[in-house]
């Protein structure tokens, strides 16, 4: 998979996605990630790409043209249109399954807005969709760029050592990740459950899938409602909510 952030900043999203398992992901070749200064298509000596908005309003707008410019240039270098998107706070909220999605493209160019954003034709000419990490505003669509670059690249195969990496975490299957413990056994008194201590590999699936059905009952219920859930899994979700009637087990 190729990334190509359109950016102000380019050095600042070189450096986060040159470090630790997107790092060695890039170097082994696994995912490619491009970074292009919007400022090296502005017009005039001083690389000026925003002005004040039209109507009157706080702040300045980045223009259309350097960021048509620098999009135009990617396609050319490209032969195609990447899939575009606009990070916004009136985007879609990115989700696991949004990822997932998103991870089967071939190149992904993710524009970063500043100031109070971009004029709106970028959006209607070039825009293949908007998105959000979450209801609040940002200085800069720096940061969410590389979250959701961040995202995507550790679904892709050759990044993580294997798929289970990811399959059994939190959201994949719109379900919340059992606990986990590492060594010592007892730290200050608390002890490691000792389903995890028997070696009997059956056992320890039964209990993490049951903790994995508690959390997401206990902290998301509402993942519930597109989980894939057998018989048995219902049943345990049913005798917890009993039990809970008559104590404060999900409080």
């Amino acid at each position: 998979m190729r990334i190509d952030f359109l950016t102000l900043f380019p050095e600042m999203c070189e450096t986060v996605m040159s470090e630790s398992i997107i790092g060695r992901a890039q170097k082994k070749g696994a995912v490619e990630i491009y970074c292009h200064q919007i400022r090296d298509f502005a017009f005039d000596k001083h690389k000026r790409v925003d002005d004040s908005p039209f109507g009157g309003g706080m702040g300045m707008l980045l223009k259309a043209e350097p960021i048509a410019l620098c999009i135009d240039d990617l396609i050319n270098e490209l032969g195609e249109k990447p899939h575009l998107i606009y990070m916004s706070p009136q985007g879609k909220t990115l989700t696991q399954q949004k990822v997932k999605e998103l991870a089967d493209y071939p190149n992904l160019a993710l524009l970063c807005g500043h100031y109070e954003g971009i004029d709106e034709r970028i959006i209607d000419k070039y825009v293949d969709e908007e998105v959000s990490i979450g209801d609040y505003v940002l200085t800069g669509g720096e940061l969410p760029a590389l979250v959701l670059a961040d995202s995507v690249c550790r679904m892709i195969d050759g990044v993580l050592s294997d798929a289970e990496c990811f399959e059994e975490e939190s959201h994949f299957n719109y379900l919340l990740e059992y606990p986990q413990y590492t060594r010592p056994y007892d730290w200050r008194g608390m002890k490691v459950p000792d389903e995890l201590l028997t070696g009997h590999h059956e056992n320890v699936k039964k209990w993490r899938r049951k903790q994995s059905l508690f959390r997401t009952l206990k902290k998301r219920p509402d993942m519930l409602e597109n989980a894939e859930l057998t018989d048995e899994d219902k049943t345990f979700l049913k005798e917890i909510i009993e039990d809970a009637k008559n104590s404060e087990i999900l409080k």
